[in-house]
């Protein structure tokens, strides 16, 4: 599970990733990245830490299906944020496809995504 502290909670957060940030898709997902983003939020000097939110609507399925592509999705975040740059932003959005993935595909789809938006790979 993603920890409480590196989720997006704020529909500013969201929309600040969404607006501002880069873009990259893949077949069952699209994520944004807003790299470095200052987070006004955040208590001391320390370094802010990269925060993770999800978009997933009633396109790909039920409440049972909704629920469980977020789980996974928080799952396979949990394993990337200590990737990203500090007070990186990112939002992912589940496709209608994404319900009938299986967790491979997820993580595939989000790793590939991942690489182009920090690597500035092709599109």
């Amino acid at each position: 599970m993603l920890p409480t502290e590196n989720r997006l909670r704020r529909r500013e957060d969201f929309a600040t990733a969404v607006r501002r940030g880069r873009r990259a898709g893949s077949r069952h997902l699209v994520v944004h990245l807003r790299s470095g983003a200052t987070d006004p939020h955040a208590p001391g000097e320390s370094a802010p830490l990269s925060r993770a939110g999800f978009v997933v609507s009633k396109a790909v399925g039920g409440a049972v299906v909704r629920n469980k592509v977020k789980r996974r999705l928080r799952h396979l975040m949990r394993e990337r944020v200590g990737l990203l740059p500090p007070g990186s932003l990112v939002v992912v959005r589940a496709l209608p496809g994404a319900g009938d993935a299986d967790h491979a595909e997820l993580a595939r789809d989000l790793d590939a995504a991942l690489r182009r938006l920090l690597g500035g790979g092709a599109r």
